[in-house]
């Protein structure tokens, strides 16, 4: 199929209903760069290594450098989100579906930030199209079980090796360096922890954009009739514009979530800090290559859990944390439910 920047915009031109779907997929990208994105550089803003406003433009420029390069190599997750539901039929009514899933996606990550909570844009987005999808059939056949499972799977992954190695890499980095002079390795920690925050916001571009490429492919295959089954080369004008807007969002801000995890949910030396940031990109690294859809937020804060345990289990903030674990076991049940309705809703009105 076309996937040319022309073609694309000749479609937009002519499909209402797909100008809506790319104008809402861009603003969930956009709610992405600025609650998602923080996670990635919160240690390094908790850990004082860097200004938050320093930390949050160095986000921005390695979100764009992830979505580009990474996809490139590898893109893998992007098809996952493609296949992942069932959208056939009307094509007409299911862009419509499609409409309401992301914006229950946007009412979702929106509430989620004016309460500094730090949410899943990924499994917002997962759950919200799982719901429109299910709407749309009237039933469990709008969900692609093998696909799905991915997502299961990347739950498991993030959670055990996010916490293994953030546990791992902190206890392995004291080890090595408890008769050193604090005073000289907080120097070389806080570049090493400049160099993970970037490595972090890299690997959030690398999954994060892939997953919203992945919806506005599934956008124009809807819209042209075409089976969402078959593999697809991602053009480089789309991985720029998801760049871009990425980093926009990220620019924006995002401070009530990097205070979240990066000062209210453990108090961390850099050390500790680049520990966190070294595993989490090393966890999104590996379920980006295997294709496992994965959360940024997930993975960045089961990587501070596990350094945090290193201390010892009271240096862990178990308030913030249960608020956190909360958030996250609502996602999928919730911003699901609004996906189905708004799914029904707007395909009723229009």
């Amino acid at each position: 199929m076309d996937l040319s920047l022309g073609f694309f915009l000749e479609q937009v031109t002519t499909s209402p209903a797909l100008a809506v779907t790319v104008l809402l997929t861009l603003g969930v990208i956009l709610v992405n760069g600025w609650t998602d994105a923080p996670n990635a550089i919160a240690t390094v803003v908790g850990t004082r290594s860097m200004g938050v406003n320093k930390a949050i433009i160095m986000a921005a420029v390695f979100n764009f450098l992830g979505v580009i390069l990474m996809t490139a190599v590898n893109s893998t997750v992007a098809m996952t989100i493609t296949k992942m539901v069932n959208f056939g039929g009307n094509n007409q009514q299911a862009l419509i579906a499609l409409c309401a899933a992301l914006f229950a996606i946007v009412i979702w990550a929106t509430a989620a930030w004016w309460f500094g909570i730090p949410t899943s844009e990924s499994h917002a987005l997962i759950a919200g199209i799982s719901g429109a999808a299910i709407a749309l059939q009237g039933g469990l056949g709008g969900i692609n079980g093998a696909e799905w499972m991915k997502v299961i799977y990347g739950l498991i992954v993030s959670t055990f090796l996010g916490f293994g190695m953030g546990y791992g890499v902190c206890w392995l980095t004291g080890r090595v360096c408890r008769n050193m002079d604090r005073r000289k390795t907080r120097s070389v920690f806080q570049k090493a922890q400049i160099c993970g925050g970037a490595a972090m916001a890299f690997m959030h571009g690398a999954q994060d954009g892939q997953k919203f490429m992945g919806v506005l492919i599934l956008g124009v295959v809807l819209v042209n009739g075409a089976d969402t089954s078959g593999q697809f080369v991602l053009p480089i004008w789309m991985m720029i514009l998801c760049s871009i807007v990425m980093g926009l969002g990220t620019s924006i801000g995002g401070k009530k979530i990097i205070k979240s995890v990066g000062m209210d949910m453990v108090k961390m030396e850099t050390y500790q800090g680049f520990a966190a940031d070294a595993a989490g990109a090393l966890c999104l690294l590996c379920a980006t290559l295997f294709g496992l859809p994965v959360s940024t937020t997930h993975t960045k804060t089961i990587a501070v859990m596990g350094v945090g345990a290193v201390k010892r289990a009271s240096a862990i903030n178990l308030g913030v944390v249960k608020e956190m674990v909360f958030t996250w076991i609502l996602t999928f049940p919730g911003c699901g439910l609004i996906g189905y309705v708004m799914a029904k809703l707007f395909m009723y009105i229009f």
